[in-house]
């Protein structure tokens, strides 16, 4: 399904209210950690295809388990069904997710005396996985690995019998996504401690029980702080969030302030507000902790006509595709003068925007939603446009409500 969308030439967003999808990243970590502890209950989960896929493997007795896109769910999933006594699987993905690394976790788990064998490319999905008895605590990682890889260890750490130590080797990328996991445990009460580069969990066998909720995902969010910095005028209110959030892209709130965004917080909702006469300044953010709203900001920068320079984006590498050459190829389309490293982005400052270009999506729903904002400046064509359900089923019924015009081709 391609999607064509454009807007009035005068767009603005007159106090709006939307409630988002619970955070993808905190549902997924809480559905493995109720799989552990089954007495604890959600609320406000994510719909997204990802936290679906994680529910419906977690509750599964298959042998062949199939996750299809969702990165979260290999890396969270690899590590339960190793420490799932007598449990053996099969966990695969799509073709895509077969061509992204699962070797460091595994040789990870391999420290803990876990058995995982590969079934077609050594280092990649699919893996065969024999769940068993894990006394072993001590493990040692690069610090400079995906989050995920990380969390994983740490989310199954207390069902351990000597729980786990962790030693993160170099400078550690992503501090949030791993702070996130920390607090979710502390908040099971299961003790934890995190000190210099060496990361303990306590064992635990019983948790009380507990309703965990949920916060409304903040990368969801982005797409309305880049909405609300391209808008003519805008006023919208989004819930529900905290202003003191575990999730790593809050930073968006002072990321934003900085092209034009004012944003507020009051009883669990956030309310952004474009600046008006705002003096807008190329801008050079690092990333390290906050990689996944790089795709929102360069597509904002390119409709304010501000260049930016965005560093810490070695992760985007082994995304559900290599984003920083698909950002390079999209936005070449549309006019704009980007060149990418490994792990940065530079976009130079320009006014000329092309119109009615296709912007493929690589099977990676951030893809869509980064550049659906742009369509404010120039009729824009998403192709494939489904793919947003992967994190955010309701994104276009929600531009809809915003008068974005949209039509399918």
């Amino acid at each position: 399904m391609n999607l064509k969308l454009s807007t009035n030439s005068i767009f603005t967003i007159d106090d709006s209210q939307l409630n988002i999808t619970g955070s993808k990243s905190e549902t997924n970590r809480l559905l493995l950690l109720k799989a552990l502890f089954p007495n604890i209950t959600l609320a406000n989960t994510s719909n997204s295809d990802d936290s679906e896929v994680m529910q419906k493997a977690l509750a599964g007795n298959d042998e062949i388990v199939d996750i299809h896109h969702a990165g979260t769910a290999m890396r969270f999933l690899t590590a339960y069904f190793s420490v799932n006594e007598g449990r053996e699987v099969v966990l695969t993905g799509s073709s895509r997710m077969q061509e992204r690394p699962i070797k460091i976790l595994v040789e990870a788990l391999a420290q803990l005396g876990v058995e995982i064998s590969y079934e077609k490319e050594e280092g990649y999905p699919p893996i065969r996985i024999k769940g068993k008895k894990v006394t072993a605590s001590k493990v040692t990682l690069a610090a400079n690995v995906s989050s995920q890889y990380i969390s994983a260890l740490l989310l199954v750490a207390s069902k351990l019998d000597n729980g786990l130590e962790l030693t993160l080797e170099g400078e550690i990328t992503s501090i949030p996504y791993i702070k996130m996991t920390l607090a979710l445990l502390t908040d099971l009460d299961i003790k934890t401690s995190f000190e210099g580069n060496v990361i303990k969990v306590f064992p635990k066998e019983s948790v009380e029980s507990k309703e965990m909720v949920v916060e409304s995902d903040w990368s969801s969010a982005s797409y309305f702080f880049s909405l609300v910095a391209l808008a003519d005028a805008a006023k919208i209110t989004l819930s529900s969030y905290k202003e003191n959030s575990l999730q790593g892209d809050s930073e968006l709130v002072s990321l934003y302030e900085k092209m034009g965004v004012k944003t507020t917080f009051q009883d669990n909702k956030m309310t952004l507000e474009k600046v008006a006469g705002f003096n807008y300044q190329d801008v050079n953010f690092e990333l390290n902790n906050t990689p996944d709203i790089a795709q929102t900001i360069v597509v904002t920068c390119l409709g304010l006509g501000i260049g930016c320079h965005l560093t810490g984006l070695h992760t985007l590498k082994i995304k559900e595709t290599d984003r920083l050459e698909a950002l390079k190829t999209e936005l070449t389309k549309l006019g704009a003068n980007i060149s990418v490293t490994n792990d940065s982005l530079t976009l130079v400052k320009s006014d000329n925007i092309k119109q009615d270009i296709h912007i493929a999506t690589y099977n990676d729903h951030r893809m869509a939603m980064a550049f659906a904002p742009l369509a404010i400046k120039v009729p824009i064509i998403i192709d494939d446009a489904e793919v947003v359900s992967k994190s955010y089923p309701d994104f276009w019924n929600d531009l809809k409500a915003l008068n974005f015009q949209i039509s399918e081709l």
